[in-house]
């Protein structure tokens, strides 16, 4: 290449600005400008493919890759594809501006937006190849139009001015040889370009190579799974592709595999797992779904699923998104939106049916099923349909159940669906709270998840069933049985411990136990209580309700004891602590207890 052949062009003043804006501030990431080089790539075979379909002479290789050669002695990486290629002039339109649809109308868009919206403007305004200065001091594109005999190589240190010469390439393509920078040595090293190749562009159908030591080594997958037809895939081409996707070693549970058609296209590729994952997904409650754009991958933090469906693994493609979408036109554009709103349905719809197969859909419970729930306590729109897909334990019934069972096997009368949350399902099935619902034949839900303290409250009711805590329930079970008059007990207690509760009064929803602690109506039950108090978030903490059972043998004791003040104010402080601890909670004091309890011991041994 002589002096007198060289081209040498101005990019402008304004096109300079915004190449050192294109470089310092539109991409987060640095290891992005090989995405954006084998993207352009991979268009450009396609192109050439399409193209070749009128016109035979176009024809790729048929082996035709995308070769990238690092050169560690010459600091240099070479990106050579088998595309279209560009001729002289497209050299000077693509690469010499900035936005074919001009460079004022990008600099007023750019002007006008935040940094965190800035990457959407590449896919629009076609600036993806200038990612490649992040990493490089010089760039230099080689490439000849596929059927033509000239090559040109455009050039530029990306400082307002690039150079353009005739060159030779044996065959159409495009060859773009970088210069790297001082501070960007591990990208010279094959090793990371292949996990850069494998993270962002795995799926591309077209082969990538990476050079190790002379040798072309491939690295990409190739085969964009999603994208075949379903006669195509084995279940063991399912199973094989879940477990690359997610790092799991189980089969998966359920698959969902369709195409979308019409005026929104997309590919989708859902897996719900059939065990809980190495690492709890209760700690990231964020849905990992992949979002793909032409086979290329752009985040798995695009919010393609709700939270509570975090579980769910999987692959988005479509056609109808910009490359570098941003962020905040993931959240907002209403094709994702669309897109969100069909997954959301397919997985219940995928769930609904299972659930016809009892046993089967219990394993898929017994994993994942408080992380449903908590789309009942977030989500109004899905409320209604999740609430069938809910599964309990039961006061009255082995294994699991529904809530649309328990509606059936409710006796005439009943108009409230029980239920009991706490901390350990096993001390829920001997609850006192219990006692009085099985004697009226009422079966109560028994719940152990933490989730369950919340959102039995913002379902309200199910089948025109309202939903009601049993801590909150006794006026509905209360005895017509003529209960023995204990006033003056009940005063007594009540004045003892005035600080401690918020009333003492009698029950006739006891059958075995001495005491048991309820909740206001109007106000949160105990096991919502309990874990405020825990979070340190009552802002004002409730008190109990201390309730009494004047039929039991100890209550009666008490109430003939009314003269002694001091066994009166011990016996109201342990009555208390044994309902805290028929409730699974500890004693306000345990070694105050423990002496309460020995002295009343040996009182009633005669000591």
């Amino acid at each position: 290449m002589t002096e007198t052949t060289l081209e040498q062009h101005d990019f402008g003043a304004e096109v300079g600005r915004l190449l050192d804006l294109v470089v310092h501030s539109l991409y987060s990431e640095r290891e992005i400008f090989l995405r954006e080089l084998v993207a352009n790539a991979a268009d450009a075979v396609d192109r050439r493919r399409f193209e070749a379909l009128t016109d035979t002479t176009l024809s790729p290789p048929a082996d035709a890759k995308i070769r990238i050669v690092p050169d560690k002695d010459a600091r240099t990486i070479l990106i050579s594809d088998d595309g279209i290629g560009m001729s002289r002039q497209e050299l000077i339109d693509n690469l010499g501006t900035i936005a074919r649809s001009g460079t004022k109308a990008f600099g007023e868009k750019l002007a006008g937006t935040k940094p965190e919206d800035r990457p959407s403007l590449i896919g629009q305004f076609g600036v993806g190849f200038y990612s490649a200065f992040m990493v490089a001091d010089r760039v230099e594109v080689t490439s000849r139009k596929a059927g033509s005999d000239a090559a040109f190589t455009w050039a530029s240190e990306g400082a307002g001015k690039f150079t353009l010469a005739a060159a030779t390439r044996e065959t159409p393509g495009t060859d773009i040889v970088l210069y790297i920078k001082a501070d960007a040595d591990e990208y010279l090293e094959p090793m990371r370009l292949e996990t850069i190749i494998r993270k962002w562009a795995d799926h591309v159908t077209l082969p990538i190579t990476v050079a190790h030591d002379g040798k072309d080594e491939p690295a990409n997958e190739g085969t964009a799974l999603w994208r075949k037809a379903k006669s195509d895939i084995t279940e063991q081409n399912y199973a094989e592709f879940y477990r690359h996707l997610g790092h799991m070693f189980d089969s998966p549970w359920a698959t969902l595999h369709w195409k979308a058609e019409g005026t929104l296209e997309y590919f989708c590729l859902l897996f719900i797992p059939s065990m809980k994952p190495f690492e709890p997904v209760e700690g990231d409650r964020d849905a990992h779904i992949r979002l793909h754009v032409r086979r290329m991958f752009i985040t798995d933090k695009g919010e393609l699923l709700p939270h509570w469906l975090r579980f769910v693994k999987g692959v988005v493609d479509t056609e109808d998104l910009p490359l570098n979408v941003s962020r905040e036109m993931l959240q907002t554009t209403p094709i994702l939106a669309r897109i969100k709103k069909a997954m959301v349905s397919r997985v219940l719809g995928e769930l609904k049916n299972r659930t016809k197969e009892a046993e089967d859909y219990n394993r898929f419970w017994e994993n994942f099923g408080p992380i449903l729930k908590e789309g009942v306590w977030e989500d109004s729109e899905h409320r209604t349909e999740l609430a069938p897909l809910l599964r309990f334990h039961s006061s009255t019934q082995e294994g699991w159940t529904s809530l649309p069972d328990y509606v059936s096997r409710m006796p005439e009368g009943q108009e409230t669906i029980y239920y009991l949350s706490g901390d350990n399902g096993d001390a829920l099935k001997n609850s006192p709270q219990l006692e009085g619902f099985r004697a009226k034949g009422y079966e109560v839900l028994l719940m152990a998840d933490p989730i369950d303290a919340f959102w039995p409250e913002r379902l309200d009711s199910f089948e025109g069933k309202k939903l009601r805590s049993v801590t909150q329930s006794t006026a509905d079970i209360a005895s017509d049985a003529e209960q023995p008059d204990i006033s003056p007990l009940l005063a007594a207690l009540k004045e003892a411990l005035a600080d401690e509760v918020s009333d003492v009064r009698a029950t006739g929803r006891l059958t075995d136990s001495a005491v048991v602690l309820a909740a206001d109506d109007t106000g949160p039950d105990l096991q919502m209580q309990r874990l405020l108090r825990r979070a340190g978030r009552a802002m004002m903490p409730s008190k109990p309700i201390l309730e009494i059972n004047p039929a039991h043998k100890l209550i009666a004791g008490l109430s003939s004891k009314l003269d002694d003040t001091a066994l009166i104010a011990d016996a109201a402080a342990t009555l208390l602590d044994l309902a805290r601890v028929q409730e699974g909670e500890a004693p306000r004091d345990a070694a105050a207890f423990a002496r309460r309890v020995t002295s009343l011991l040996a009182g009633s041994l005669g000591g």
